[in-house]
């Protein structure tokens, strides 16, 4: 007799659980998720509010770790582990084995993320994977991406759900005052819907998001990448908006990608800033190389190095969960650590 599983279609139909039929005698369980929102903080994390642009650049300056001096100079504190002579020709940048440990605990929080896009997606993630209307599950994808889930587990879609649209009414999310975003949005505070107008019309012109992000049928996952990473270089849609975008699409089942380089080199982008601080240098190429001999030699997909990146570089209040509660994958943690020399 048919079985419905939790998204109340037929188990054999539903695409995210007639995969996993295999792994139900391993206790795997969907986790309920929260929506409560509250308009300053969410779990006790701060975001950035959409206002005036003042008070945003503010609370996002803030939330990062840092402050603003009467010059107007922002001020960014990273965390750093106390010196301790750790050298590893891996990371030359990193001088201590605690910041060796706190990278291996973000690529272990970082994959596991990712294996929980594919198989069993939190909040809006689900959603985008179960529409079985292409333009509006990828309309939603962009929209998680660019307003970016608040960090902590308590409600990290909320601000998302209520500012969301839909791709039929070819209206921009509504980010009215006081609407609080991630710490890896990519809104423009001064112009909260130039970016999401733009990416309508790059989908227009292609004739179809889906058309759009398949571009030739011919690419490989690693080339299609990069190359609709530039073409997506749209007003406002910074770095991190677009590689997490694209990431979500191939882990969520939404398009073949699969990044072989992070495109790091935006300046004040904070994956670029941290991998400068772990390699000790800042040309874009090597650091990409230097990445690139890390991922291998940690056998860590270079997909989860951007969050990793990103989240290795800020105070715990600030790191980005995307929405995720998954747990550090320990088996990853205790490779990286001994690849590291600190295992």
């Amino acid at each position: 007799m048919p079985s419905f599983c939790r998204h109340g279609r037929f188990q054999q139909n539903c695409r995210i659980c007639s995969p996993k039929e295999a792994n139900a005698a391993a206790g795997t369980s969907p986790r309920p998720v929260s929506s409560k929102p509250d308009a300053a903080k969410v779990g006790g994390v701060p975001g950035r509010r959409v206002s005036d642009g003042t008070s945003s650049r503010r609370s996002s300056s803030s939330s990062g770790g840092g402050g603003r001096g009467s010059s107007g100079m922002v001020v960014r504190r990273q965390a750093r582990a106390v010196e301790d002579g750790y050298e590893n020709e891996l990371v030359p940048g990193l001088k201590a084995s605690g910041d060796a440990k706190r990278l291996a605990e973000e690529l272990a929080f970082a994959q596991a993320r990712l294996e929980e896009l594919r198989s069993d997606p939190p909040g809006l993630y689900a959603e985008v994977a179960l529409n079985e209307n292409p333009e509006e599950a990828l309309w939603l994808a962009f929209q998680i991406a660019h307003l970016s889930p608040l960090a902590g587990e308590d409600g990290p879609f909320a601000q998302i759900e209520s500012a969301r649209t839909t791709w039929e009414s070819g209206e921009p999310p509504r980010l009215g005052e006081g609407v609080v975003l991630g710490p890896r949005t990519t809104v423009d505070p001064k112009n909260p819907t130039r970016t999401s107008e733009a990416y309508r019309a790059w989908a227009g012109r292609a004739g179809s998001q889906q058309a759009a992000f398949q571009g030739e049928a011919a690419w490989l996952p690693a080339r299609r990448f990069g190359r609709v990473f530039e073409r997506l270089a749209l007003p406002g849609f910074a770095r991190a908006g677009r590689v997490e975008l694209l990431i979500s699409l191939g882990r969520l089942g939404l398009a073949e990608i699969e990044p072989t380089e992070l495109r790091l080199g935006d300046a004040d982008d904070g994956s670029t800033i941290a991998a400068k601080r772990i390699f000790g240098i800042g040309d874009t190429v090597l650091l990409e190389r230097r990445l690139a001999d890390l991922a291998e030699a940690v056998e860590v997909p270079l997909a989860a190095f951007d969050l990793a990146l990103f989240n290795f570089n800020q105070p715990t209040a600030a790191r980005a969960t995307m929405g995720s509660a998954a747990e550090p994958d320990a088996d990853v943690r205790a490779r990286v650590e001994r690849t590291l020399g600190v295992g």
